[in-house]
């Protein structure tokens, strides 16, 4: 399987990257798909395929590209902070020791996208209003390290949720 960057568009708050991918098998048979990665989710936009996918090959599309595209993408692969004291990296593994480099059903079980912002929001506002510290409520719901629930926390100001830290000028 052959994967490599299409394009990309840049915004204020972050990237969107397209994705080329190619799977070849031994039989001649080929799919070509189009990849979208934005806010650390992965989603397939197009998808062609000679000879056609049954439903049951197209179900499987998933777990044969998976790894492969997380790989090129960046998502789940190896962090890209230093570690942190004593040379741990407290975000290469969850809770029930997967990766939890993004929220995923098999991970962590926190949502992904919009709703997993809007939920870091609400429990950073009630830490802050209970006068806990809303960095270690986020820790403690996502089950995520310090690192990765600052991200989600960003992510959830970016998207409007919570309000700047300091005003931009």
């Amino acid at each position: 399987m052959s994967v490599w960057p299409a394009w990309e568009v840049r915004d204020g708050t972050g990237a969107t990257a397209w994705f080329g991918l190619r799977l070849e098998f031994d039989d001649g048979a080929h799919v070509d798909a189009v990849a979208v990665v934005a806010e650390g989710c992965v989603s397939i936009e197009d998808v062609r395929a000679e000879p056609a996918l049954s439903l049951d090959d197209l179900a499987a599309l998933a777990d044969w590209i998976e790894e492969p595209l997380s790989q090129a993408c960046g998502i789940g692969a190896v962090p890209d902070e230093d570690p942190g004291p004593e040379g741990a990296d407290t975000d290469t593994a969850g809770p029930d020791g997967e990766n939890a480099a993004g929220p995923c059903p098999a991970g962590s079980g926190w949502p992904r996208g919009i709703e997993g912002q809007w939920l870091v929001a609400q429990k950073y506002r009630a830490a802050q209003e209970q006068g806990a510290d809303p960095v270690l409520a986020v820790m403690t719901a996502t089950g995520f390290g310090r690192r990765k629930s600052l991200r989600l926390i960003g992510q959830a100001r970016d998207a409007g949720f919570l309000t700047r830290r300091r005003a931009r000028h």
